[in-house]
């Protein structure tokens, strides 16, 4: 048995890290759970504190400060390849497909041309301000891996607040398609830093190829591996387990193997687990999914943000030798942080006319909000430790200095926005009033309240015939129950309103329709978990309601809308009648097609009959 040098790290002390920082992490997250302070803002200050605690003083942490060495000194491409795929498929597996499809025009707007010129902006604006004569090359390519946003804590406390669903999409999948075409950009300008030439149409083809490579294989394994799940019954490890392996394998072909957008890939197979692979997962084993993915996005955020924290301590306390000599570079980080507001700024301000005309729309609070959660994180501190890394190599076309360099202003730029505009972004959202909830939020908490107190005076009537309590003094009892004072008098019930008064009306009419609708979608999986259905009809049932959910405020009920083009018969089948196919496949093509209608239209009324029914049961005599 080998002994290891006194002094040295142990394997052991890299454990020791992980498990301090889950604790770090399940004590931030529950100290700030009713502060709607973003508890990775907290992490990133006790990673920095960890990091100035090891690399600052004397003595050090000991065997922690041995782990966070180990973890500091990680590779940056081990460190993406270990926590992207998790991360970038529960973000892209968790959005919900219409809303997708809708915002999808805004977020590629973002995303695409929204990376390029943030790209532009700010690698001009480092080339023609900053002392360190870097070339147009080297501008752009640390521009380029500052494009990559990161909304985490941004996305979580929208969320929270209950602030529009909307607005959580289009920042979420912005940072997902941006962390992709970063990337690209960045992948771009290091291979000519690294002395590769490209003309205009090398550079179309690489990025074309990066791309479209990506999202190519990321459907390729997202149809095998949903292919699969067919085989698989009622199995809920082996389920779980096949999206865990899918995303990091995906990620793995793409990046090393064919050299396109790992990224990407992982997205696109998340999006279409989203849209195809969600009625695969059924009862029990839905639930556990997602409870799973969210475990792991939570443990590969807790650790991100910590280590980022430890890496920006390291990056300064390592090399404060060069700082001290270039005290300027504190002066110029915060100058940077300045052009990041502004071009994220010019980037929404440029977009905003085709942001508010696509999807469903954009006001200007909105674009507020959406200009201030260009944060930055892990994705661009694992870049610039990349860039780092290839700095301190023999044969590098970089100096050293330009790594490091790298690496202090990205740790200050994630740092800063995340700590500026992180920590403020309750405050912004309460100001423009987008984290109020809405009117119909609010009359549903007050119908679920009265329906509470309800069943809690029903439970506290069925007490005093318990013959096992005895003689009771339940007026006094009463008092010690909180939810029970001063209700003597009849509660008045939240939809008793005047006749005349024909807004709450409709108000009520449009959470009636929600209520249905949700009705609806609760009876297509009790179909599809009693065998009535198969998923592709469970898929197309669910979507149909899912885009009604968007327009109960403005339309009727519309769900059958989103039914139509799937119940009757498309133009092509007459020219597959009069085809030289083979009577026998056109004959199957044509049973599969009256089948589906006929599963369509009979789910669809037995669906609507529970949910009425339902309905009914739910709000009583009350007429709406």
């Amino acid at each position: 048995m080998e002994t290891e040098e006194p002094g040295s790290p142990s394997p052991d002390d890299a454990v020791l890290f992980f498990g301090v920082a889950l604790v770090l992490g399940i004590g931030s997250r529950h100290l700030l759970r009713g502060t709607r302070v973003p508890y990775t803002v907290a992490l990133l200050v006790l990673g920095v504190a960890l990091g100035g605690l090891e690399y600052g003083t004397k003595h050090g942490l000991g065997k922690l400060g041995a782990g966070i060495r180990i973890w500091a000194a990680i590779n940056p491409d081990l460190l993406l390849a270990v926590f992207l795929p998790a991360l970038l498929f529960e973000s892209s597996f968790s959005m919900e497909v219409h809303q997708i499809k809708k915002c999808m025009a805004q977020m590629v707007l973002l995303a695409v041309p929204g990376v390029v010129i943030s790209t532009v902006l700010l690698g001009a604006a480092v080339k023609l301000t900053f002392p360190y004569d870097w070339n147009w090359k080297t501008s752009f390519l640390f521009s380029g891996l500052l494009s990559a946003t990161d909304p985490v804590a941004v996305v979580a406390l929208l969320k929270d607040l209950g602030a529009s669903k909307k607005l959580s999409t289009i920042i979420e999948g912005e940072s997902l398609m941006n962390d992709g075409t970063a990337i690209v950009v960045y992948q771009l300008f290091y291979r000519m830093v690294l002395g590769k030439t490209f003309d205009a149409g090398s550079i179309i083809k690489f990025l074309s190829q990066v791309s479209l490579g990506a999202v190519a294989l990321g459907l390729a394994f997202g149809i095998a591996s949903v292919l699969w799940l067919g085989f698989i019954f009622n199995d809920t490890i082996i389920e779980i387990s096949l999206t865990l392996a899918v995303s990091y394998i995906a990620f793995f072909t793409a990046q090393d193997a064919l050299e396109v957008s790992g990224v990407l890939a992982v997205m696109t197979l998340g999006m279409f687990y989203a849209a195809f692979a969600k009625t695969a997962f059924k009862g029990d084993s839905q639930q556990s999914l997602h409870h799973f993915w969210e475990m792991v996005a939570y443990i590969a955020n807790t650790l991100i943000f910590i280590l980022s924290g430890v890496v920006i301590a390291d990056g300064v306390l390592q090399d404060n030798i060069h700082f001290e000599r270039h005290g300027t570079s504190w002066g110029f980080l915060l100058l940077l942080y300045v052009f990041v507001q502004i071009s994220r700024a010019v980037v929404v301000g440029v977009l905003y006319p085709l942001l508010r005309h696509f999807g469903y729309g954009m006001d200007i609070k909105e674009a507020t909000v959406l200009v201030w959660s260009g944060l930055r994180g892990a994705v661009a501190l694992s870049l610039s430790l990349s860039v780092k890394r290839a700095s301190d190599s023999v044969q590098s076309y970089l100096k050293p200095e330009v790594g490091t360099m790298f690496v202090f202003f990205t740790g200050g730029i994630v740092f800063l926005t995340l700590i500026l505009n992180g920590s403020t972004t309750q405050f912004l959202l309460h100001l423009l009033g987008l984290g109020k909830l809405s009117a119909t939020k609010l009359r549903v908490l007050k119908y679920t309240q009265y329906e509470m107190l309800n069943k809690a005076l029903e439970a506290f009537g069925d007490l005093r015939d318990d013959e096992e309590l005895g003689p009771v003094d339940w007026v006094n009892v009463k008092k010690y129950i909180t939810c029970l004072n001063n209700l003597e008098d009849e509660q008045a019930h939240p939809h008793d309103v005047p006749d005349k008064d024909d807004h709450v009306h409709t108000m009520n009419l449009k959470d009636t329709r929600v209520r249905l609708l949700n009705g609806v979608q609760a009876a297509y999986w009790g179909m599809l978990e009693e065998g009535r259905i198969t998923q592709s009809t469970a898929n197309i049932l669910m979507r149909s309601v899912d885009e009604a959910m968007d327009l109960v405020s403005s339309q009727s009920l519309c769900d059958w809308k989103g039914l139509r083009s799937n119940v009757h018969f498309p133009n092509y089948y007459r020219f597959l009648q009069m085809s030289r196919l083979p009577r026998r496949l056109v004959t199957y093509f044509t049973v599969e097609r009256l089948e589906l209608g006929c599963y369509i239209c009979a789910a669809f009324l037995r669906a609507h009959r529970i949910a009425r029914r339902q309905l009914h049961d739910f709000l009583g005599n009350i007429c709406l």
